[in-house]
């Protein structure tokens, strides 16, 4: 039997989780970025036009201040950072999957119902593998052409 240490030593090792771990620096360090990018250049650039600047844009009450220039900075990254990741990861990956799944679509069935038991048979089976009963053989479609 292996040792707790052995199994953790495993789970560390294996690929998702360091992949995982990867991505989560590389977001940290992504995010990091674009919170710098829309605090020193976008809103500075929007407070351009009406002669505004969003980090000293705050109020007190009772000795509390608030601090919404902070917050709206905080806004436009998030949202510049899920535009980035939508046009850049999410659509590609689906327009990718969507890809894949039209062409599994178009591949010619390889199973049938077997009609005594409604299990899952090969086309060319002449017999059940589930219920035993006999089954007529479909023949293979004819392949495709070449194109000339």
């Amino acid at each position: 039997m292996a040792s707790i240490r052995d199994d953790f030593g495993t789970f560390i090792r294996r690929g998702n989780l360091i992949q995982l771990a990867i991505a989560f620096v590389m977001g940290a360090a992504f995010s990091a970025l674009v919170t710098a990018l829309v605090a020193d250049i976008f809103t500075p650039l929007i407070g351009v036009a009406g002669h505004f600047n969003f980090s000293d844009w705050t109020y007190s009450i009772n000795h509390s201040t608030f601090e919404q220039g902070a917050f709206l900075n905080a806004v436009i990254a998030f949202v510049t950072v899920a535009i980035v990741v939508f046009f850049a990861i999410a659509l590609p990956y689906q327009r990718h999957e969507d890809a894949k799944a039209a062409k599994a679509a178009k591949a010619p069935p390889t199973t049938r119902s077997c009609p005594e038991c409604l299990a899952t048979i090969p086309l060319a089976a002449k017999r059940c593998a589930f219920c035993t009963s006999p089954v007529e053989p479909v023949p293979p479609a004819p392949a495709a052409a070449p194109a000339s």
